[in-house]
């Protein structure tokens, strides 16, 4: 059965000048490209993404929690909160070979996110199913018979549209939760969705924690699906509160990475000032700058030097080498 579906939203003033202002802070941020390429950083805002998502659907683990059980440490938790962030993590990490414009990629990620944790997981709900808010109901999704033939229609739709990305996958996003393709982990779906899309679009978006905002304005979030719900399912207010968190989102990481990159610029300073045209060991470097851990000195001296070509390696195809010296670029 085919369905006369297609979003209805009204563009506004608001969330043109909102679009705007992203796009210049996003122009300002890939002048750093190389301070996001550090795994160090890219790996705590995918942290911050997976802790503030899975907060959302109430999994009491804290970010340290979630850290430990990353890294495979022993976490005292309910086994279904620990699984939550293992599945939700190794999900993430299939973001940017996942394909948002495909409803089987969609499947798998669903998989794998709620593996042991859903009966369906992978698959769309058979049962009808609604959203509540103290015990009343604020929605309640399409049955489940018209599940697959409503997708198909806004996939179509995403692919097809002629419109701003930031707008366009807000739209998604919203229309994706209303339909509520699946018997639970929607919204963690909807989440990673909208952060896939728009990195495609713009890879940056991949290691911005859009999630952490949408958690801090849990609330908000919340009433703005419900007051697109009382209005037929109009999502212009859904539309507004999605690209006011996608502008701090980007502000934040914006004053993050500037930061780090001040720290580091004073950092990679005191180096260069050691550095010569005879190349020095790591432990040289080391007693020199007065550190006594290198793992330290690699992650805050070296590594960000090298990654904006400041210093090199005396033996480049060998980086872990222990014979490994480094010197000035262009000694």
């Amino acid at each position: 059965m085919e369905f006369d579906y297609r979003p209805e939203y009204v563009i506004t003033n608001e969330t043109l000048d909102l679009a705007v202002q992203i796009t210049e802070r996003l122009t300002t941020l890939q002048a750093l490209d190389n301070l996001f390429k550090q795994p160090q950083l890219r790996r705590v805002n995918r942290l911050r993404t997976i802790h503030s998502s899975l907060a959302i659907e109430n999994n009491s683990l804290t970010f340290e929690q979630v850290t430990a059980v990353i890294n495979g440490k022993t976490v005292i938790a309910p086994q279904n909160e620990i699984l939550e962030v293992k599945n939700a993590y190794e999900a993430y990490t299939l973001l940017e070979e996942t394909d948002p414009f495909s409803i089987t990629d969609t499947l798998k990620i669903h998989g794998v996110m709620m593996k042991g944790l859903a009966a369906e997981a992978g698959k769309f709900r058979t049962a009808a199913v609604g959203v509540f808010s103290g015990g009343r109901p604020v929605h309640i999704a399409p049955p489940p018979q018209n599940v697959p033939a409503l997708i198909r229609r806004l996939y179509d739709w995403v692919k097809t549209e002629k419109l701003n990305e930031l707008i366009k996958y807000s739209v998604f996003h919203y229309e994706f939760e209303f339909i509520h393709p699946f018997g639970d982990g929607n919204g963690r779906m909807g989440r990673f969705l909208q952060t896939a899309f728009l990195a495609k679009w713009k890879p940056l978006f991949a290691y911005i924690p859009v999630e952490t905002v949408i958690k801090e304005r849990q609330r908000e979030y919340y009433d703005a699906f419900r007051a697109c719900c009382a209005d037929g399912g109009k999502s212009t207010r859904f539309i507004v509160f999605m690209l006011k968190a996608l502008l701090s989102a980007v502000r934040n990481i914006h004053n993050d990475s500037a930061d780090i990159l001040k720290s580091q610029t004073a950092q990679i300073q005191k180096l260069l000032e050691i550095l010569g045209y005879i190349p020095l060991s790591a432990q040289e470097i080391g007693n020199r700058l007065g550190l006594k851990s290198l793992s330290a000195l690699r992650v805050n001296y070296l590594t960000p030097a090298l990654e904006l070509g400041l210093i090199a390696m005396s033996l480049p195809d060998k980086p872990t080498s222990k014979n490994q010296k480094y010197y000035k670029a262009g000694m």
